[in-house]
């Protein structure tokens, strides 16, 4: 056995669309600290608010990268607007901390994309996000009937819990696919700094996830 060395403690910050992407959070949390082989704590720090006011609650934090965790839910008129809304909101943290570097962590279609990529490849494009419970039924050997009842805390927390380390590499690993095959095959839109793809699938949530890991000195590499 290895002996045992000393970890170092590290802080990230999230705010989060929905309780889903928290309780997500927690279980990665979870999952480094209990790792013999990372070389660091890790506590991922995350409230359900718009950028702005998170960053209000972290008005004492400096030269920090924060990441929102939001949905682009269809090209619709009205959910562009929504998307657009996020994006100028987190434009205005600026205001309230300039030291804050604030990043976009969004899914598109939604978040359970990056829960499928954990076990599986989705590359075609779907019509409809209700199209996600399928799969999530398939991987993870349930029968919800809705996508409100995968959502339920118990439900959701039964189906993270099924995840590895490894899942979450190999999850990472999909998504730079996925985001490779956009700037090849489709337009990038660009508001303001943030760039992203009304096409699905598309995100982003794997570069926070895979910047945690880096941090632990890419223990997960070595499993």
């Amino acid at each position: 056995m290895c002996a045992k060395k000393l970890k170092t403690n590290k802080n990230y910050y999230f705010s989060v669309e929905g309780d889903t992407e928290g309780w997500d959070l927690d279980y990665l949390q979870k999952l480094i600290n209990n790792c013999s082989k990372a070389t660091c704590t890790v506590k991922l720090k995350h409230k359900k608010l718009m950028p702005t006011r998170y960053a209000k609650t972290l008005a004492n934090i400096t030269e920090e990268e924060v990441y929102h965790l939001c949905d682009y839910e269809s090209d619709s008129e009205d959910d562009v607007k929504k998307f657009h809304k996020i994006l100028d909101d987190m434009k205005e943290v600026s205001k309230i901390n300039n030291s804050l570097k604030y990043k976009l962590g969004y899914s598109n279609f939604t978040f359970e994309l990056w829960i499928i990529l954990h076990k599986k490849d989705l590359k075609g494009p779907l019509t409809d996000k209700k199209q996600y419970l399928k799969y999530i039924n398939e991987i993870f050997d349930e029968d919800f009937k809705s996508l409100d009842e995968y959502k339920g805390e118990k439900n959701f927390k039964r189906v993270v819990e099924q995840i590895t380390l490894e899942d979450i590499i190999n999850a990472i690993k999909r998504a730079e696919k996925i985001r490779d095959h956009n700037k090849e095959y489709n337009k990038q839109i660009k508001y303001g700094k943030y760039i992203y793809y009304k096409e699905n699938p598309d995100l982003e949530i794997n570069e926070s996830i895979e910047k945690i890991l880096n941090d632990c000195d890419n223990f997960v590499t070595q499993m």
